[in-house]
Formats: structure tokens, sequence, C-alpha cells
């Protein structure tokens, strides 16, 4: 059984930095595509940043770009955010997702990339708190 683990979320100041994980066990393949969603309660969740494994293309919401890195550790079967110049209007629950049939075809627009949008991302991990305070 598949499963995605993050980890890293947590409370720091504004301008600070957190790196968050996610694990993928369960799959004895490298995922063509991995990327982190973000979530606040009552509002849409928005796709923050995704890898494709193909090429190694990397993608990012505007309202991130600059200040998030997203990684893959292919033998580690991990994924990474390392986040930077931390705001309070980052704060969320942080999803990771991956798809093991497809690299990432992704739009980004006002609200965020959408990643993988048809068919969706086969899997998801239960997501890590970020809360940034000012």
């Amino acid at each position: 059984q598949v499963q995605l683990v993050e980890s890293g979320g947590g409370s720091v100041q504004s301008g600070g930095s957190l790196r968050l994980s996610c694990q993928v066990s369960g799959y004895s393949y490298t995922m063509k595509c991995m990327a982190w969603f973000r979530q606040v309660a009552g509002k849409e969740r928005e796709g923050v940043a995704a890898i494709d494994s193909g090429d190694g293309a990397t993608f990012y919401a505007d309202s991130v770009k600059g200040r998030f890195t997203i990684s893959q550790d292919n033998a580690k079967q991990t994924a990474y955010l390392q986040m930077s110049s931390l705001k309070p209007e980052d704060t969320a629950m942080y999803y990771c997702a991956a798809d093991s049939r497809r690299g990432c075809t992704v739009v980004s627009g006002r609200d965020g990339l959408r990643i993988n949008d048809y068919g969706g991302m086969d899997y998801w991990g239960k997501g890590t708190l970020v809360t940034i305070s000012s």
C-alpha cells in the first residue's frame, strides 16, 4: 500500500524558514510527479510547487516563487519543500501528493498551480501544519 507521510511542519516567526519532507513508502519506483499543496480552512486548496522526475523541471505558484524550493531525492523516495522568508499568509496545512503514472502537467493561475488536474494526483499525504506568526 502506497503511503505519503509529511513531516517538518511547525510554528515559526515571519521571516523564518522550514523544510517539509514527504516520504513515499510502498512503491518501488520513482513517482513521476511530486507536488505540494496547501489549504487554509474554508478556502480552496492551492498548488504550491511541483517537480517532474523525468526532466527535473520545477514549478512554483507566484505567491511562493523565489522563497520556496522543491526537490526530490529519488534514492530516499523523498520530496522536500524548503520554505524561506515565510509570511503569515503562508500559514496552512501543507499536503504532499504524487502521481505514479504521469509527469507534471501544470497550469499557473491567480490562485496557485493546478497540477495534473485531469485525473488528479494518485496519492496524498495527510498533511503537516505550518503556522507563521507576525
